[in-house]
């Protein structure tokens, strides 16, 4: 990243030589040539440089960590929102969902009907069921011959310690037969989870656009490893663009948002394009010691290219008719030195708009003073 230094260097020495044609800035005369003051347009700007850039434009990031196993598109392909871009692949996540899918459908495989799990345990409370009804006949007989006197006290205790039996192995039974079919149930769930979870970790191995547009660049190829967070491409929409500038950190309060500007992009140097300032960022680049302002273009550009490099004149003021001098017949202090009919004088005045090589006047002297370049 470059120095501060070097950053306003490079951009004051960009700013010296752009748009002088369009700006209309009349060439300095020689030193102690007599002048007059001259009505004619002026316009003041602060300069801008920075890129073009596609609306929705973002890098997309890697989720997780693999290797590339499919490349599913190229540089400059069209894509849709959710369309997958690139799949990644890792032996280990894959072993982790395959785990997760054999568990998944073993606890399926337990809780349906008929699975051997369940049959083993319904068969045992069927037949707790049948001996259960066996033994409540016995007991029933067994009583009503004991009331005829046909049969012993013994025999009678007997077959209710029987049907006492049998009758607490069939609650045992029914209870063990609802409790697994809870476990199981509860098996196959949070094997579902399990799954769904691994499945979701495995999506992460598939990258997908978040936009409608097009692919601008792809940084990685088939086998290359790409690790979690890495930039794998740019996509962005290609159907409207809008352009990213820096501008110097002095300039920053006279921004405004709906300033049009003059932008000449460096790819069609013969062509001068139309912009408005969309937004102005509150927040200064310690690095650059610049402020960023977002642009809408008015025109079209002849291509689809982001990233084109550009420079731009952000217009701040402007009048149709103005009142201006040479900046180099300007003396410190504000002052002009005029010719009177006692010779040379130093007259202050006052400033109004600004350009690289002209001053505004707006009071002090008129349109009919002599004034002298020093």
């Amino acid at each position: 990243m470059p120095s501060p230094v070097s950053f306003l260097e490079k951009e004051r020495m960009k700013a010296a030589s752009i748009f002088l044609a369009m700006l209309m800035l009349a060439a300095c005369g020689p030193k102690g040539q007599e002048q007059t003051p001259r009505l004619k347009p002026a316009m003041e700007a602060v300069y801008a440089s920075g890129y073009v850039v596609a609306q929705d434009e973002y890098e997309v990031f890697a989720q997780a960590e693999g290797y590339l196993s499919e490349k599913l598109v190229d540089d400059g392909a069209e894509v849709k929102r959710g369309d997958a871009l690139f799949i990644l692949e890792a032996d280990q996540q894959s072993a982790r969902f395959r785990l997760a899918k054999e568990n998944y459908a073993m606890a399926r495989q337990n809780y349906r009907d008929g699975s051997p799990a369940l049959n083993e345990a319904k068969a045992a409370f069927d037949a707790s069921r049948t001996k259960l009804k066996f033994d409540s006949i016995n007991f029933v007989r067994f009583t009503n011959l004991w009331k005829s006197r046909a049969t012993s006290q013994a025999e009678l205790d007997r077959m209710k310690l029987l049907y006492d039996n049998a009758s607490a192995d069939y609650a045992a039974q029914k209870n063990r037969y609802a409790n697994l079919l809870n476990r199981l149930y509860l098996e196959e769930q949070n094997a579902k989870s399990q799954l769904e979870i691994a499945g979701d970790e495995s999506s992460r191995y598939v990258v997908r656009s978040q936009v409608d547009g097009k692919v601008f660049k792809t940084l990685k190829e088939k086998g290359e490893l790409v690790r979690r967070g890495e930039v794998v491409a740019v996509v962005g929409n290609d159907r409207n663009f809008y352009l990213q500038l820096n501008v110097d950190e002095l300039d920053a309060h006279r921004l405004r948002t709906g300033q049009a500007m003059l932008v000449k992009v460096d790819a069609y140097p013969d062509q001068v394009f139309h912009a408005v300032v969309s937004k102005v960022y509150p927040f200064i680049n310690k690095q650059q010691q610049s402020v960023r302002v977002d642009a809408a273009l008015q025109d079209t550009l002849p291509g689809e290219f982001s990233g084109l490099a550009l420079e731009a004149n952000i217009i701040v003021a402007q009048k149709a008719r103005a009142l201006v001098i040479p900046k180099s017949a300007l003396l410190p202090g504000d002052s002009v030195l005029v010719k009177t009919d006692r010779g040379t004088k130093k007259i202050a005045i006052r400033k109004g708009i600004e350009t690289l090589d002209e001053v505004e006047v707006l009071s002090g002297i008129d349109s009919t003073t002599v004034f002298i370049t020093p």
